[in-house]
């Protein structure tokens, strides 16, 4: 509704502030199930880079959950001692047999030895892989763990929401956490992050106020429940 900015008319702006109050109250506590499959999304991010790690380590017969680990010890050892294990992987050189007809027609084999130039840039591109999966999957990771603190800390969720939008009042934002499940504050989060913060900040002040006069037992969407983990 254009509200990303505040640059439009009073009236108008009273107008959308109160189509999006009025759909906050009247599915209040009803957004659960979205965010649950929104952090779904996220674990299978993490299954998702674990899943072609180990597959590219069977592609390569077990050598690549180490390959990283590998040529950080190749390169911090002396060099009369070094193995590179990326020749390992992938040799730059080889035995050919050249096959060419002498001057009678018949077949000649030579053996000899070749260079593949092009697995000296395949084993800088999997080192590359190797460090980019493993910073993904750490923070993948943490992201995972941030969202099981979220789930199971309402602290957490009024510490975040202060820390992030700072023109809303304390007490306004221990209203909404504590009179609204885990679905509801991921939505007044993306909310926050998507609209002007002073209409952000009037939109929690105006659903706090209602929230609060009126009687929460009876509120739509509530079913006596006071307080959620």
């Amino acid at each position: 509704m254009d509200l990303d900015v505040a640059v439009c008319s009073e009236i108008e702006k009273k107008q959308k502030k109160k189509l999006m109050i009025d759909y906050l109250w009247e599915n209040l506590r009803f957004h659960n199930w979205w965010a649950y499959r929104y952090y779904f999304c996220e674990v299978l991010a993490l299954m998702n880079v674990v899943g072609q790690m180990f597959l590219m380590n069977r592609f390569f017969d077990g050598a690549f959950l180490t390959f990283g680990f590998d040529v950080i010890s190749f390169i911090n050892t002396d060099q009369e001692d070094r193995i590179d294990p990326m020749i390992q992987i992938f040799p730059r050189m080889t035995k050919c047999t050249f096959r060419k007809y002498g001057v009678s027609g018949d077949e000649e084999k030579h053996d000899a030895l070749c260079i593949l130039p092009l697995n000296v840039v395949n084993e800088k591109i999997y080192v590359f892989l190797w460090f980019w999966f493993i910073i993904l999957t750490l923070l993948t990771l943490l992201l995972v763990i941030y969202r099981i603190i979220i789930i199971f800390s309402p602290r957490m969720r009024v510490y975040l929401l202060r820390m992030r939008y700072r023109l809303v009042r304390r007490e306004v934002i221990e209203t909404i956490v504590r009179r609204s499940k885990m679905g509801d504050w991921f939505l007044f989060y993306m909310l926050g992050e998507n609209l002007d913060s002073l209409i952000f900040r009037d939109v929690l002040q105006d659903l706090a106020h209602k929230l609060n006069r009126h009687d929460f037992h009876h509120a739509p969407g509530f079913k006596g429940e006071i307080q959620e983990a």
